[in-house]
């Protein structure tokens, strides 16, 4: 199902859209624009540039993607996205192909890891849109085969993760290869400096719409976190993956970690498949689309899957180990609780990695709660000598007391489903 509002009343007509592209939208079941569609559309189809905040999983590929199509079905000229990962560039090229094939627009996907062979071809037909990361890119460029002097609109999604993974000095070899008249268009899910630093210098005037605050939660996600010892993660994730039946994603800081706890889980019993920079693109993709038809229940992920993964209805996700930048903690725990639907979010933390959670509380502006396996004591998590992590005290902390992450334990509700 396509993303929905919880806000009633509103819908595609009256944002500038095309009657050709409102018939499309409609047979695919697009009806009720998400708040960041409602809002980018129409300064978008104005042809004015673009800053679009907006948490994950809230629709940001139709919110560029339909004034895109438009613009390149009335006028001569090609679009270009840019993407920080491969999974994430064939999701969006999925997405945009659906819209725009209905038109007549064709597109190509132009990423590290895969032959080169079809991407010529895909070039050779004269795509109207590009979708690409930057590395791939760039190869393309220094190859002649492919040239961006008639890119009429350009598109940079997830732009804060490609700032995050280093992407900074090949974005800036790309624009000087584009034309100076074109119109940009930026999305993220939070707005480092970095970004404005980029949108000061390659946007005119751009349009800031932002829907939720930077470094804020899906909101149908509840969260909690359990604080214990690193020899005692792969036992509870053991009891957790028991008590949650549905889809699980489980992210993990390394690629032999990820490697491992797939491995671990798979004995477990569970269904699983992995996904890390290690892997080859045909593995990668196997995994993902063994997770969405359900092949897989459980998929272990390093953060190069954060933002690149868009299957809807994921139950869980476990952060095995927390991210190393807090930011990240957004985007993983948004791969759940999609569209307006409900989903949950569990993190393990070692009991030196207190830092790391205020860095998380934070950002969120959110306290997060400790809880406690079910059926465990406190004596079962760790018991810290001293600091906010002291060994709590029986009664208060089991009985309800307001969640707080430095006011005791609390036992973990037995899951609803």
């Amino acid at each position: 199902m396509p993303p929905q509002n919880i806000q009633s009343g509103l819908t595609f007509h009256g944002l500038g859209i095309a009657p050709g592209l409102l018939e499309v939208l409609a047979k695919l079941r697009y009806t009720i624009p998400t708040p960041i569609q409602y809002q980018a559309i129409p300064p978008a189809m104005e042809g004015k540039d673009v800053v679009g905040v907006a948490q994950t999983g809230t629709g940001k590929t139709l919110a560029f993607g339909i004034p895109m199509l438009q613009l390149l079905a009335r006028e001569k000229g090609k679009g270009l996205v840019l993407l920080p990962t491969r999974e994430l560039a064939l999701q969006v090229e999925e997405e945009l192909h659906k819209i725009g094939r209905p038109l007549g627009l064709k597109t190509a996907v132009l990423i590290g890891g895969a032959s080169m062979r079809p991407q010529l071809q895909a070039l050779g037909r004269n795509p109207h849109i590009v979708i690409a990361t930057p590395g791939r890119l760039i190869d393309h460029l220094e190859q002649k085969t492919v040239k961006l002097d008639s890119v009429k609109i350009l598109v940079l999604d997830e732009a804060d993760r490609m700032l995050d993974m280093g992407f900074e000095p090949q974005l800036r070899r790309i624009f000087p290869h584009l034309p100076k008249d074109r119109q940009t268009m930026l999305f993220s899910a939070t707005i480092p400096s970095e970004i404005m630093a980029i949108a000061a210098q390659y946007m005119k005037l751009p349009v800031r719409i932002e829907v939720a605050l930077s470094g804020t939660t899906a909101e149908k996600v509840s969260q909690e976190i359990f604080i214990v010892r690193r020899e005692a993660k792969l036992r509870l994730l053991e009891k957790i993956l028991g008590e949650y039946k549905g889809s699980t994603l489980v992210f993990t800081r390394t690629k032999f970690g990820a490697k491992k706890i797939a491995r671990v889980v798979r004995d477990m019993g569970h269904r699983s498949a992995e996904i890390h920079g290690n892997r080859s693109l045909v593995q990668r993709r196997d995994a993902l689309d063994g997770f969405k038809s359900g092949k897989y229940r459980v998929l272990i992920a390093t953060d190069i899957a954060s933002r690149g993964i868009d299957v809807r209805g994921i139950e869980l996700v476990v952060n095995f180990d927390l991210p190393s930048k807090s930011e990240d903690y957004v985007h993983r725990i948004g791969r759940t609780g999609r569209a307006g639907a409900e989903g949950h979010a569990i993190s393990f933390a070692l009991p030196e990695e207190h830092q790391e959670i205020r860095s998380i509380e934070r950002l969120i502006r959110q306290t997060l709660r400790v809880s406690l396996p079910p059926g465990a004591s406190p004596m079962d998590a760790v018991a810290p000598a001293v600091g906010p992590y002291a060994q709590p005290q029986r009664g208060r902390g089991q009985q309800g007391s307001r969640p707080s992450f430095g006011g005791g334990y609390h036992r973990r509700p037995r899951s609803r489903r």
